[in-house]
């Protein structure tokens, strides 16, 4: 379930795909080898089945993304741009992360770090995230209320929560939107819990250095977190 699809995009990686492409072809055949070796050995013997035998199934990438803020230091008087730093959510100062997680709640990628002013949707489409769309459509990302910009744009893929029932719809449409809203909800919440697990830091729950080296110290905390949750 871990997105490959979007992270071997140049956005991610740095390097073109041609480049990439070269690095996977050059890698795949010894990576292959040890890990028939390894299930050789496993199995104690060749395999019993044709390889490609078994079921069917259908690979789709769903991943969540959501955006968190960090509460930073007031700018000083005398600069310009001081309000666009001001949150219209929490009515202070900070700068908004956007994070993506996978289905067990690991930090795939962070970074977006935009004012605090920014909507979350501006901050995606700035950063290029939402033109990945159209070079990959069969990822779908999971989203909440504050994206539904991108579902407009990107149906299908941008995933948000069901709209609700206009008042004096039938009861059984309200109760098929609650259980289709707390379906969504508990698949989503695995981000939460990424965003959970950087906050636990302390330099996150208010950074109190200068602003512009908040980027660089969130992108450090989310790949230990990330590292740590791989390996759990």
């Amino acid at each position: 379930m871990v997105n490959r699809a979007v992270l071997a995009h140049r956005l991610f990686t740095g390097i073109s795909r041609r480049h990439l492409a070269c690095l996977v072809e050059e890698l795949a055949v010894p990576w292959q080898a040890g890990v028939e070796g390894r299930r050789h050995a496993a199995r104690g013997g060749v395999r019993k089945r044709a390889e490609g035998a078994g079921a069917r199934h259908q690979l789709v990438f769903v991943d969540r993304l959501d955006a968190t803020e960090i509460q930073v230091r007031r700018p000083p008087a005398s600069r310009g741009g001081r309000r666009v730093f001001v949150s219209g959510k929490k009515k202070q100062n900070t700068m908004k992360a956007t994070v993506i997680a996978d289905w067990r709640g690991r930090t795939l990628w962070t970074d977006a770090l935009r004012p605090g002013r920014m909507h979350d949707a501006a901050a995606v489409r700035n950063e290029g995230i939402a033109a990945c769309f159209q070079h990959f459509p069969d990822v779908e990302v999971l989203l909440d209320d504050g994206y539904l910009g991108l579902r407009r744009d990107h149906p299908g893929q941008a995933i948000t929560p069901p709209r609700k029932p206009r008042p004096g719809a039938p009861s059984e449409r309200t109760e098929q939107w609650e259980r289709d809203r707390h379906g969504h909800s508990s698949d989503r919440i695995t981000v939460e819990h990424a965003l959970a697990d950087h906050k636990r830091w302390k330099q996150l729950t208010r950074f109190t250095h200068r602003r512009d080296r908040l980027p660089n110290t969130y992108r450090a905390i989310a790949g230990l977190v990330s590292d740590r949750t791989t390996q759990a």
